[in-house]
């Protein structure tokens, strides 16, 4: 068994490490797509819910560190999927404000950004009763999923098309009161973030090439179940 030493140096070690920005190997970071400004999707920043109402509206968080409001890693190519899937008229995406400190991880989720999420949940569908409503989120973006879910009212969690991590840190946990065919969590096996590790690899940034096209047949399948 570990010394109480041993355990209080890991210890700080991993508070340091997570604290601070993240440096990625240029191995990784040429995996990354690029923030690319533009109203097809492909920017790091997402107001759909500000403008008219579609048939489908994806509320999308983060992962810890990235740049605007839904990042790049994952968020923009998976719209760009479903938008391809289902029309690009049809879709409306909007991006959860919140801190995605690396530190907020190892408390389950930033607690705000996840009662964030879950007012944008209640905004949409009471904004366009008849939109379809999808929570996704990448990293720490999955688990405001998770905590966002548990924060809707049971009626409201009912009405959610869809939920969709990628990269999940809470790998193996429900989505509470949405139906369990409405959800999918999409992590590659060989991710330590998905086996609730803290070791960023290539592997966590896999998803917008492996995983993506299957979460958007996923998705517009929601939207085409009438």
């Amino acid at each position: 068994m570990p010394s109480l030493k041993s355990f209080l140096t890991t210890l700080a070690v991993t508070t340091v490490t997570l604290s601070m920005p993240l440096s990625i190997p240029s191995s990784i970071s040429s995996l990354i797509p690029k923030a690319v400004s533009g109203g097809d999707f492909t920017g790091d920043t997402q107001n759909g819910l500000s403008g008219a109402c579609k048939p489908m509206t994806i509320i999308f968080a983060r992962g810890s560190g990235e740049t605007g409001n839904v990042g790049t890693a994952t968020g923009p190519p998976f719209f760009q999927a479903v938008a391809k899937r289902v029309g690009a008229a049809n879709v409306a995406v909007q991006g959860v404000e919140y801190g995605a400190a690396f530190l907020s991880v190892l408390s389950g989720g930033d607690a705000a950004g996840s009662t964030k999420m879950a007012d944008l949940a209640q905004q949409a569908l009471s904004k366009c009763p008849d939109t379809k409503v999808v929570l996704s989120g990448y990293s720490q973006g999955g688990q405001l999923v998770h905590n966002a879910a548990k924060l809707l009212p049971a009626k409201t969690a009912g009405k959610i098309a869809a939920a969709v991590t990628f990269g999940d840190p809470d790998n193996g946990q429900s989505f509470a009161n949405i139906l369990a065919g409405n959800c999918k969590i999409f992590c590659n096996p060989s991710d330590n973030i998905c086996q609730n590790g803290y070791l960023i690899t290539a592997f966590h940034y896999s998803y917008a090439t492996q995983y993506v096209p299957a979460a958007a047949d996923f998705v517009a399948s929601k939207l085409q179940a009438n």
